[in-house]
């Protein structure tokens, strides 16, 4: 598996209009893209610093996974994800040949075109893990 970069750190909020004013009217960042993931039930909002980006994760359904997040944790730090030079999919396989659990057995379309998959958070030290690639 071959990691380039943080690609993202993922944050659940109840609404994206009543976080981004911290974001960029205290942290002094600036949102550059809002768009809806329908399949994921999620309304993201990007922001960058530096060459990682942070992604602001509003559920638009009760059912949708950070819905349910944001019910048991509160709003906050929900993943992690890791830009992939060799591919998602062959880290997906690899992950799972040395035993870690996989929430998706393939790559799936992702905010911003990315190719996307996630590990288990009960094999990895409890962090939400994304890989991703472009």
């Amino acid at each position: 598996m071959k990691i380039s970069h943080i690609e993202h750190l993922g944050i659940a909020v109840k609404s994206i209009e009543e976080a981004l004013p911290y974001y960029e009217n205290v942290l002094g960042l600036k949102c550059y893209n809002i768009e809806t993931v329908e399949d994921q039930k999620v309304r993201t909002a990007f922001l960058k610093v530096g060459d990682t980006k942070i992604e602001l994760l509003e559920p638009t359904s009760p059912e949708s996974t950070i819905a349910k997040f944001i019910e048991n944790k509160g709003a906050g730090v929900h993943h992690v994800a890791f830009a992939m030079e060799d591919g998602v999919a062959n880290a997906l396989a690899e992950a799972e040949e040395k035993g870690i659990r996989l929430i998706d057995k393939a790559p799936r379309k992702g905010a911003e075109g990315l190719n996307i998959a996630f590990l288990h958070p009960k094999s990895t030290l409890g962090v939400l893990t994304e890989l991703c690639e472009h």
